[in-house]
């Protein structure tokens, strides 16, 4: 049970994640022509928790294919009335306020990412109301500043037949390298309203694993989750704040001052093991 304990739903978990990238664009900000997001005070690079949770999704799709309860709700090219009505058919439900506790229960049996993430299902004709889940991501940002560009490239083709041009230019906007941190936080009364299991949280830990192994893409073909700590505590609610224990895991330069971050072995992470109490137990599941 020790050894498993970042697996218990009835337990509360907070966990420290880091990952990083090399020549690419880890979250493009569509309001900025696409452009690596950053802070614009402090230049840190800052990667949304909807991107994270979007690998997740997918990870969750590979992982859990043909699995019952593993469908995901937020799907490209599918509606979410859709996935209500959906509901309401395997039911076999008539509009009404009974039918959509009903059609709750499902959704959240049904699919993964409304019992992890929650879910707001009030549009439509046959809703589900809403659904606050246990899983919480904070935005991600790297630890030192990052110097977005945009690189020009060629493609060597036309568009249309009628076009004169033999090339057409383009761009790619990149960092050249950027160490980010994420946390998360998971509450075990939230879990038993939705119906989390020990499976559910295994799959989490196994998505966040990989989600960068089958996220690649020219812009994205460089990024690695370098590790993953998950702190257990010993009931539902909580031995300390989570902050106590999310700021015990830090990252120290190991290069002289001045010289480019340029790679993961230029950091060292480090653990406080002396602020962790007793009841509070740590998962190096990555790292």
């Amino acid at each position: 049970m020790t050894r498993d304990i970042h697996l218990d739903p009835t337990r509360k978990h907070d966990f420290v994640f880091y990952f990083d990238i090399h020549d690419g664009n880890p979250n493009g900000d569509p309001d900025a022509a696409g452009m690596p997001r950053t802070d614009p005070e402090t230049m840190q690079g800052l990667v949304t928790d909807v991107a994270i949770k979007r690998k997740i999704r997918n990870m969750i799709t590979l992982l859990g294919e043909g699995k019952p309860g593993y469908d995901i709700y937020v799907e490209a090219g599918v509606s979410l009335n859709s996935q209500h009505e959906r509901s309401y058919a395997e039911l076999g439900l008539t509009d009404g306020k009974a039918s959509e506790i009903s059609a709750q229960q499902w959704m959240c049996q049904t699919f993964y990412d409304v019992r992890m993430f929650g879910a707001v299902m009030t549009t439509g004709k046959k809703t589900a109301g809403r659904v606050r889940g246990p899983l919480q991501l904070t935005f991600s940002r790297s630890i030192h500043p990052v110097l977005p560009q945009e690189h020009g490239i060629t493609r060597v083709t036309r568009t249309r037949e009628d076009d004169s041009k033999e090339t057409e230019m383009g761009g790619k906007h990149a960092i050249a390298y950027g160490l980010y941190r994420g946390l998360g936080h998971f509450s075990a009364p939230l879990a038993a309203r939705t119906g989390v299991t020990s499976e559910d949280l295994s799959m989490l830990w196994k998505a966040l694993t990989f989600m960068f192994e089958h996220d690649r893409a020219s812009g994205r073909a460089q990024m690695a989750l370098r590790g993953l700590y998950v702190f257990t505590h010993a009931d539902a609610f909580g031995t300390v704040p989570a902050h106590v224990l999310t700021d015990a895991i830090t990252s120290t330069l190991v290069i002289p001052d001045g010289q480019p971050v340029r790679d993961f072995n230029n950091y060292r992470i480090d653990i406080d093991e002396a602020v962790i109490p007793d009841g509070v137990t740590l998962a190096r599941i990555v790292g």
